[in-house]
């Protein structure tokens, strides 16, 4: 009986700890195979030449949104000065709670004012970066007014393509 007890409370510690480490990544279950890669930037939003890194540039992805991504090649597709958030919420399809995703841009959100949000905002996404996100009210946890930047990379992960990949910051990519 003891023997069995024991088992039980190991196995458990087991199950547990594999889960808090999905729940570590801040883009919780997704991956790059539910990203939306034909979505382009919105409309409104304006290029720019005055960012670290301008379109077609070669670059090496140093952050870590989504597996497969830290360390891969990318190429970048656009750079775009903006306010840039990250935000947490519940998706519309009944995904669980998505905590810290970066990025989502000010025109990404219904109704933003020209001048940003502020940490501790609620608002509403517009963003369709991932299944669940468009529709979605979200609380802002950061915001930077920066460049932005959409990528093409190719996963370290499985070595598939992930087109127009939305946002990378300055501080998130490194010249190739």
């Amino acid at each position: 009986m003891i023997k069995k007890v024991i088992f039980l409370i190991l196995a458990s510690a087991l199950v547990l700890s594999a889960c808090s480490n999905k729940e570590e990544h801040s883009e919780g279950t997704n991956n790059h195979k539910d990203h939306n890669d034909e979505s382009k930037a919105p409309e409104d939003m304006t290029a720019t030449t005055k960012g670290k890194f301008e379109q077609g540039d070669k670059v090496t992805i140093t952050a870590g949104h989504m597996p497969g991504m830290k360390g891969a090649e990318a190429t970048v597709k656009g750079a775009y000065k903006t306010h840039a958030y990250v935000v947490s919420y519940k998706p519309t399809n009944g995904d669980k709670k998505v905590n810290n995703h970066k990025w989502v841009v000010n025109e990404e959100i219904k109704e933003a004012p020209e001048h940003g949000f502020s940490a501790g905002d609620t608002v509403k996404l517009e963003a369709d970066h991932m299944p669940g996100m468009k529709g979605a009210t979200a609380d802002v946890d950061d915001v930077k007014e920066t460049t932005v930047y959409m990528v093409d990379y190719k996963s370290t992960d499985d070595g598939k393509t992930v087109k127009n990949h939305k946002w990378m910051t300055d501080d998130e990519l490194k010249s190739r």
